[in-house]
């Protein structure tokens, strides 16, 4: 299986047509169909379904996108390491992370280090925890924000110093909007919107078992956006982190932080015994030195 073979697959399976994917990749289209039957021989797999409009993928096909997204990713990330100069460092950094405000820290060492070395390019992918630890384990992340709790012995890490405070997303229609803060009892009174990124763990800490047991959770979410719209709509509440919202005087909804506080931390983690690249050892230099600068939200603020 050869890594252009994987290449031409990705392609049909982006355009999700042969014509177009032959056209784009500069081959015949009876050559790009003969190697895309090699590969399914190969493979003792079909993973093409062919209508007279699309060539879509199977069960098996999609199985092999995702294998074949890590391969190329891999591949095409090791051939930029060795093909750099020793004069000029560059290379390809892959970030995974949650929604919260403590990207931004992230996101100042990437200014800075892409100040410094402009051949040093980033790629941020969005997800949740569960997703950013799967590429982290595949190699297809060099590094991933998580939020704790996360099994630290598999990982080595820099302790993010700044924690993100849990609160309720609510309407302004809604009778919670004229208070300052929530308790648990007003979790009671509303249907809840509810991350993924919560567990139990962390509900828990915000309310009793027994309180957590009759709570009403129509629907959960895993980015932020989508949520606020269904806030909007009245589904209900949604639990979320502050900051993640732009909230202004003319803002359908308002953020009510809970109490007791609740807070989430987090932490920047990469796989123990990963050999970092050159790139990979600048950036966390500078996420270190972002971070020893860092003491609180309040002290970010007042900057």
């Amino acid at each position: 299986m050869e890594h252009r073979t994987l290449r031409y697959f990705l392609t049909i399976a982006r355009e999700e047509n042969m014509t177009n994917a032959a056209n784009i990749l500069h081959v015949s289209q009876s050559a790009l169909s003969r190697q895309m039957a090699d590969l399914e021989a190969e493979l003792g797999r079909k993973l093409f379904i062919r209508t007279n409009r699309k060539t879509m993928l199977t069960e098996d096909g999609m199985r092999l996108r995702q294998r074949a997204e890590e391969i190329v990713s891999l591949v095409e990330k090791t051939e930029m390491e060795f093909k750099a100069s020793d004069e000029t460092i560059s290379g390809q950094i892959a970030i995974g992370a949650g929604e919260t405000r403590t990207f931004s820290l992230i996101a100042r060492a990437m200014k800075q280090t892409q100040s410094r070395f402009p051949h040093i390019h980033f790629t941020v992918y969005s997800a949740n925890a569960v997703d950013v630890t799967e590429r982290l384990e595949h190699g297809t992340l060099d590094f991933g924000l998580l939020f704790e709790p996360v099994n630290k012995e598999l990982y080595q890490y820099l302790s993010m110093p700044c924690a993100d405070t849990v609160g309720l997303l609510v309407s302004k229609k809604s009778p919670l909007a004229v208070k300052e803060t929530i308790t648990e009892e007003d979790l009671l009174s509303v249907p809840l919107i509810v991350s993924t990124r919560f567990s139990p763990d962390t509900l828990l800490s915000a309310v009793s078992p027994a309180v957590a047991e009759k709570l009403t959770i129509p629907a959960t979410y895993n980015l932020i956006y989508n949520a606020t719209l269904m806030v909007e709509q009245g589904m209900g509440a949604a639990l979320a982190i502050e900051h993640l919202v732009h909230i202004t005087p003319e803002s359908p909804y308002a953020f009510l932080p809970l109490t007791p506080v609740t807070t989430m931390r987090t932490i920047f983690a990469w796989k123990k015994y990963q050999i970092l690249t050159k790139a990979e050892e600048i950036f966390l230099k500078e996420l270190s030195s972002v971070l020893e600068k860092t003491k609180s939200w309040e002290a970010e603020d007042k900057k």
